[in-house]
Parts: C-alpha cells; structure tokens; sequence
C-alpha cells in the first residue's frame, strides 16, 4: 500500500511538474511556510492546451464528488485544527484548500454547479456522514486526530485512483 501510495504521488508531481514548465509558469507557488498555492493563471493557460469536450455521467459525477471530497479533508482539518491548534493540521488545510480550488477550474471549465456550501455542510449524504465521523474522532485525542489525517490521506489516493480509472481525460487527470 505505501508504494502505492508513493507511486501516484510520484506521478501527481511528475504531472504538476510537466505541465508546469510546458506553461513556463508553476502550477503551485510555494510561501515562505512551504506551503501553496493555486496559480490560477497557470493552470488555465496548462488546461487551454487541453481538449475539453462533453463530459460522461460518470465524469461529471466524479468533479462534483472529487470537489466535495476535497473540501472535506480541509474542513477536517480545519475543525482538527481548531480544537488542537497543531501546526500540521494548518498546513495540510491549506494544502487541502489548493486542491479544492484546482477541482473548482474543472467545474468552471465544464459548467458544472460547485456543491460547496459552508464549512462542515455536504450535498452529498455519505460525505455529511464521513466529516461528522472523522470531527467526532478526531476531537477525542491528539492520536486520534493524527489517525484520522492519516485516514483522510488514505480515502484520497483511493479515491483518485478509482476516478482517474474512470477517464481518460487529460485535464480531469492533471488536476
């Protein structure tokens, strides 16, 4: 599992990194607290390289579920964040919220309604149910907080690989 995890985590970098100096601009600009950013107007001219197209149900409902996901992990982390103020949590949150704007591009790009709405509210029902169950847990313990970033990790690369399996679209894979 770990060199799973690390293979695609090669491959997700591999990929901002191509793409990134194929545009002559990076994709994720990096503070002085190491963490990023979305460079928006990087990842728009990246994607204008891109065909786009009509999307399949299955393509469509996987944007709407990667967006919610994504901002999922942060409001997670957030809400872990609050109650244990570690820095970790700080960092990973804003890494989460880069994600999350990424997956918004694609929205726009595809006309696509963002089902966000406020921080720890979800559309999607088994969502709602997972961030109340990962809060839950998490706010009990340090260790359980720190379990339950690992679990939120876990469900991600799963995730993505079970929807990047599901099209062959370039852009939907880059971001």
């Amino acid at each position: 599992m770990k060199r799973t995890i690390l293979a695609v985590l090669c491959l997700l970098f591999a990929a901002l990194f191509y793409v990134a100096n194929a545009s002559d601009q990076d994709l994720l600009i990096v503070v002085e607290d190491n963490t990023s950013s979305l460079n928006g107007s990087a990842l728009g001219l990246a994607l204008a390289n891109l065909p786009s197209g009509d999307l399949s149900a299955e393509e469509k409902d996987g944007l709407l579920y990667m967006a919610e996901e994504e901002k999922l992990a942060g409001d997670v982390y957030q809400a872990l964040n609050d109650k244990w103020n570690l820095r970790v949590f700080d960092n990973i949150e804003k890494a989460e919220r880069t994600h999350e704007s990424a997956v918004k591009v694609l929205l726009n790009r595809y006309s696509l309604p963002d089902p966000a709405k406020g921080i720890g509210e979800f559309s999607n029902d088994t969502l709602q149910e997972l961030y109340n169950d990962l809060v839950g847990r998490g706010s009990t313990s340090i260790k359980d907080a720190l379990e339950v970033g690992a679990a939120i990790e876990e469900i991600d690369i799963i995730d993505l690989e079970e929807r990047s399996a599901e099209t062959e679209r370039e852009d939907i894979l880059l971001v």
